[in-house]
């Protein structure tokens, strides 16, 4: 038996996404940018899209600008607000993805910006009183925080720090790229200036993302040589890849409610299983259904012998998890966002991520192969 349980990694495609995106390369191959017939076909097909994800998230359509990834979007947030926005400080914490951190580790570097930790709670939410400090000490700062950790799957409330943002004349960029698609968003109602996105989260194709930018925000451009993406970003668009991406947003809020449903209690099975049937059991991040993303479970195990093999002998076994982030993993290890919320160095944590297609049956499977490496017969 096989069990994937390393979606907040990647997900496996939507069959009908794939169908769509098949359509699309067979018959809109026209450059978008072109002004024939089969360009102009193209064309429609990428605003098309723009307009559907624009409808979900209740923004306009000029506010969506495609991108390859997320860790792009969340680039091109951090350094523009750098270069055009007279950005020099940015208040972000220590479990943020690295291309938030590592891109502002790296501007700060060059001396551009001063970066700013905010406290944390101990599930990994930002500590929203010293978020207020800092924001109104640096005030005109980029707060940079994401809305669901993609370790440990804490939420941030995103509502409250934009508001905190708003009262100090701070920017706000959020990385949601664990959260799009799995739960709405009304940027009317949030207020944010950024929000990044990569499809490839909830089961549409690598590759492709968005970078949501506030239309009161004006950008020069990131990426120059063409006039694509209101100039904001060169390039002749991905446009199969965009299709896909806003054919998978599609499917995942029209069925939104019924996956939430299933998927939070594949989550809820699985924890209360190892919490019970394994001695020592802990779960890093918020408890609270409510605090937390529903699709990550991350779990950490007493010191044993097999904590140095672990991933490995899940893997032999035919269960794909991860140790932590998916651009940082490769071995068993203390992950920056572990360190960040001080776990133990003498336990090893396990990210077990859920999709839609999981089952119980592979959840019970799980639980035994982890129940033959830490319980020792008599």
């Amino acid at each position: 038996m096989q069990a994937y349980f390393d979606n907040a990694a990647t997900t496996a495609m939507d069959p009908e996404v794939v169908e769509r995106m098949a359509e699309t390369m067979r018959s809109v191959y026209g450059n978008p940018s072109a002004i024939h017939a089969l360009g102009r076909k193209a064309r429609a097909e990428v605003e098309l899209a723009r307009k559907s994800i624009a409808k979900w998230l209740n923004c306009n359509s000029k506010e969506i600008y495609f991108t390859g990834s997320g860790t792009e979007g969340d680039n091109m947030a951090i350094r523009c607000a750098v270069n055009d926005l007279n950005v020099t400080h940015i208040i972000t914490s220590a479990i943020e993805h690295k291309a938030v951190l590592d891109t502002s580790k790296e501007l700060e570097r060059k001396e551009l910006v001063q970066v700013h930790l905010v406290n944390l709670n101990p599930d990994g939410s930002a500590d929203l009183l010293h978020l207020e400090e800092l924001a109104s000490k640096y005030q005109g700062a980029l707060i940079s925080l994401m809305h669901a950790n993609n370790e440990i799957g804490t939420l941030n409330p995103l509502k409250e720090i934009s508001k905190i943002a708003r009262a100090n004349n701070c920017y706000f960029h959020s990385d949601t790229v664990q959260s799009m698609a799995h739960y709405t968003f009304d940027l009317q109602d949030l207020d944010l200036d950024f929000l990044t996105c990569s499809a490839h989260k909830f089961h549409g194709p690598k590759g492709v993302g968005f970078l949501y930018k506030n239309q009161n925000v004006a950008l020069k451009p990131i990426i120059t040589g063409g006039g694509q993406e209101s100039k904001l970003r060169a390039g002749t668009e991905n446009v199969f890849g965009i299709v896909g991406l806003a054919t998978a947003m599609d499917i995942a809020y029209q069925s939104l409610e019924e996956d939430q449903a299933k998927i939070q209690n594949l989550k809820k099975i699985a924890a209360d299983k190892l919490l019970t049937e394994i001695p020592g059991v802990a779960i890093n991040g918020a408890s609270d259904p409510d605090k937390s993303l529903f699709t990550v479970l991350n779990i950490s195990f007493p010191h044993a012998e097999v904590n140095t093999t672990l991933l490995f002998q899940l893997d032999l076994a035919g269960i794909c998890v991860s140790g932590g982030s998916a651009c940082n993993s490769g071995a068993v290890g203390e992950s920056h966002v572990l360190a960040g919320l001080n776990h133990p160095k003498d336990r090893t944590a396990i990210r077990i991520s859920f999709s839609k297609y999981n089952t119980e049956e592979e959840i019970d499977f799980l639980v035994e192969q982890l129940k033959s490496l830490y319980l020792v017969p008599a």
